[in-house]
């Protein structure tokens, strides 16, 4: 309802002038550290899994072996390939003492020869991808088969990081996060398991295509050589704030009416006499709402003594400091 702007005593309220929001903090996102060169280790070929010579947590040395095939079953494929060859070279031979007589076509010689060969190398590569060797040294993050199971080709069966590749804490970013950040920023890192101090990473690498499942992007920030690190830590990152040109915000306590991403404000007009406002809201924090429509820089918001307010009234402004950013 509106006032008796009349006779109605000024109200003392505090006001904030709008500049442009450059400062506030910044979002906090969620992530898990891992090590910045992981490796998903997986046979080449299908069989029973002889051994694996190594477990979770294990550090490795490049060309260790960490797991195998049962060897019977391969090498009896490759000496099987050989036993042809051999049958496939006789066959050869005589095919070729016919070919001499017109009675047997140079078509037929030549897929005889290449087959066997193609057998052979079959099972070459088998018997050479049989077992699985550290592509280089670091320490084993996951093992995901025990002996005795039948793998697939391509399956995974172990995970081992690179030594001396360090820690990122992988986060998940919405497609406006990801937009306002730029690699070689710094956000600042909680990591709970060591400490409740933030430590200093370095956003390394943006996402070029979004979670089908989620829609949201990847991004990865350099954690810094901590001793503790381990691969599976949980972390928090607050991202650096944007600053924009034309945004600005307002202390949460000049809001009101808010729901979904409408709200409104009180503004002080001219003649010193309250008038609501419509405004369309963005980012909030603890300490302030960012404007995306609705206020201009300069427009003067009634931040303080809100509830005594009324549409039409006259106050009696006084300048709050500003709460947050975008607020002068």
């Amino acid at each position: 309802p509106k006032a008796d702007t009349k006779s109605a005593k000024p109200i003392a309220v505090g006001v904030i002038t709008l500049g442009l929001a450059a400062a506030g903090d910044g979002p906090l996102v969620s992530g898990t550290v891992r090590a910045r060169q992981e490796a998903n280790l997986a046979f080449a070929v299908p069989g029973g899994l002889s051994r694996i010579t190594v477990n979770e947590g294990e550090r490795v040395v490049r060309g260790q072996v960490l797991a195998q095939l049962e060897p019977v079953e391969v090498d009896a494929g490759a000496a099987a390939a050989r036993a042809e060859l051999v049958r496939a070279e006789a066959d050869l031979a005589r095919q070729r003492e016919l070919f001499a007589k017109g009675w047997v076509a140079k078509a037929r010689i030549d897929a005889t020869a290449s087959a066997a060969r193609a057998q052979v190398a079959s099972r070459s590569f088998a018997q050479r991808y049989a077992r699985i060797v550290a592509p280089a040294s670091g320490v084993v993050l996951a093992r995901t088969a025990e002996a005795g199971q039948i793998v697939a080709a391509g399956t995974p069966i172990l995970t081992v990081s690179q030594a001396g590749g360090g820690y990122v804490l992988r986060v998940a970013l919405t497609d406006g996060q990801l937009a306002a950040l730029r690699v070689g920023q710094m956000a600042s890192v909680t990591l709970p398991a060591l400490s409740r101090t933030p430590v200093a990473a370095r956003v390394i690498e943006l996402g070029g295509r979004g979670d089908a499942r989620t829609g949201t992007f990847e991004a990865e920030l350099a954690l810094p050589p901590l001793a503790a690190l381990r691969s599976g830590m949980l972390g928090e990152a607050r991202l650096p704030a944007t600053a924009s040109a034309t945004a600005l915000a307002v202390p949460a306590s000049a809001v009101f009416q808010a729901r979904a991403d409408e709200a409104f404000v009180f503004v002080v007009d001219d003649q010193s006499k309250a008038r609501a406002r419509r405004i369309t809201i963005g980012r909030i924090t603890n300490r302030d709402v960012e404007v995306l429509t609705g206020l201009t820089a300069g427009d003067r918001v009634i931040a303080g003594g809100l509830a005594r307010v009324r549409e039409g009234v006259t106050v009696a402004p006084r300048a709050m400091a500003a709460a947050a950013g975008g607020a002068q």
